[in-house]
């Protein structure tokens, strides 16, 4: 009977939670071990179902950055990176489109359906959802920064029900272009500001944002961030993860997060417990997300 009551309170204690996320639009960079695990994919698409019932509108962006890798390396096909961006040839492109719009959307589309969602697979080249140019000048070959993304449409499919699943293959002005591989990072940080969403939370196969200790760091700013990568305390491939979450929340997103993909329903424990997990970011002069009103409240850093 005990039992039966801890789960009673633990529904309890997320209502306020439900309550303060029904109709907002929430984006998951979803990667990592979660994307690859069979176990932790069953665990995110119930994740992503109950998310939908109680009343949130989420959206998912994904990489496939591993399988990609695999694949050109039996396509023996050479692979570069640069402050962990992937150099991508016209021959990598073909396979990155392949991967990503294919393989890998197709299958999590599937996978969510069948868990009882009402999930679209698209890539950012349906409808020029996702508009890019060549990063820093074409040094990154096709990989491409975005210039525009089409929020309209997207929320209209959140409107009708729907959850999108987004692979992060942009589209180009040009025409008869292959388009542009984007970082899945940096594609979840764009659609987030673009749908106005209230959180972007990207799932990785670390705890967080780690100082040189080793401890967690659980709340960063701009300052924080610029400060730790001077030092290099972030490096290599974290640099894109935490400028993403820079971006978003200083272009219109209240709060984004790092957290722990490998930890069964990350997720919900980030959403729905008072405590949350792994890194959050935010600005420091936002009076939504500035203050520590957990502490009167036991709700509102939750926002």
């Amino acid at each position: 009977m005990q039992k039966k009551h801890q789960k009673v309170q633990i529904l309890l204690d997320a209502i306020p939670y439900i309550k303060k996320f029904n109709g907002k639009t929430i984006v998951i960079k979803y990667g990592g071990s979660a994307q690859t695990s069979p176990e932790l994919q069953e665990k995110f698409a119930e994740d992503i179902v109950l998310l939908s019932l109680v009343g949130i509108k989420p959206v998912i962006v994904h990489g496939g950055g591993a399988r990609i890798s695999e694949l050109l390396e039996k396509l023996e096909i050479k692979s570069e990176f640069i402050d962990g961006h992937r150099v991508t040839s016209k021959d990598t492109m073909r396979v990155v489109e392949m991967v990503l719009s294919g393989e890998i959307n197709k299958n999590l589309t599937s996978l969510l359906n069948h868990h009882g969602a009402k999930a679209i697979g698209i890539s950012g080249k349906d409808s020029a959802i996702i508009k890019a140019q060549p990063k820093d000048g074409g040094k990154f070959g096709y990989t491409g920064e975005i210039t525009e993304v089409n929020g309209e449409l997207i929320n209209n499919l959140l409107n009708q029900g729907f959850i999108p699943v987004i692979a992060p293959i942009a589209d180009s002005a040009e025409p008869n272009h292959p388009g542009f591989n984007i970082n899945a990072d940096f594609a979840a940080s764009k659609v987030a500001a673009a749908v106005k969403a209230q959180k972007v939370l990207f799932l990785t196969d670390i705890v967080g944002v780690l100082n040189k200790e080793g401890k967690l760091l659980t709340s960063l700013d701009k300052k924080d961030v610029d400060s730790y990568i001077e030092d290099g305390t972030i490096a290599g491939g974290m640099i894109p993860k935490v400028d993403s979450c820079i971006q978003a929340i200083h272009n219109g997103v209240n709060k984004a997060h790092i957290i722990d993909g490998r930890v069964e329903h990350s997720i919900l424990l980030e959403l729905f417990t008072s405590d949350g997990i792994g890194t959050q970011f935010l600005r420091r002069d936002n009076p939504n997300n500035g203050i520590d009103i957990d502490k009167l409240l036991n709700e509102e850093t939750k926002a």
